[in-house]
């Protein structure tokens, strides 16, 4: 039966080999009623154009220069756009789908997360875009967490699972 996992769900098939997500920072504060919130291990700065065409052939994806935290683990960010990285590792079985929001918290920074869907079948740390709408800007830490990932239960397995360029990244 199709539906959307709950916290009982996600701790048992934390507990699978491999599990749903591993690397989390702390479990009972993560693992929410209905998801799991991801925690910001990387930001990254835009620093090159993109491109994509009609076949991946004639993808290019945009150049990042690496932030680096403060010693007290922080980023001060102006206005603007930035590549996130997560901690956590994600493991989607071939009948599960996952897609995201941001923390409310941060809605009401004036920050956003920008996410696209995590395909039935996907293994990897993933990365998303954070825009910093706020013109006075945004303060960071690292291991924030900064959205919440909600895994929805396919009414059956898909027949071939991602297998885009994307399997296993930042692993």
């Amino acid at each position: 039966m199709a539906g959307i996992l709950s916290r009982e769900d996600i701790l048992k098939m934390l507990k699978a080999s491999p599990p749903l997500v591993e690397n989390l920072c702390d479990v009972e504060q993560q693992v929410q009623p209905n998801g799991i919130d991801l925690t910001l291990k990387e930001i990254a700065l835009l620093s090159s154009a993109g491109s994509l065409g009609l076949d991946n052939e004639s993808r290019v994806l945009s150049s990042t220069s690496p932030l680096v935290f403060d010693g007290l683990g922080r980023i001060d960010l102006l206005p603007g756009c930035y590549l996130v990285t997560y901690n956590e590792v994600v493991h989607l079985p071939t009948n599960v789908v996952a897609l995201a929001a941001p923390r409310s918290s941060l809605l009401r920074c004036g920050v956003s997360i920008h996410s696209a869907v995590w395909d039935a079948g996907y293994s990897g740390r993933s990365q998303s875009l954070m825009v910093v709408y706020n013109s006075q800007g945004f303060r960071v830490h690292k291991n924030a967490r900064i959205i919440q990932m909600v895994f929805f239960l396919l009414s059956r397995k898909v027949a071939r699972g991602y297998g885009g360029i994307f399997q296993g990244e930042n692993i």
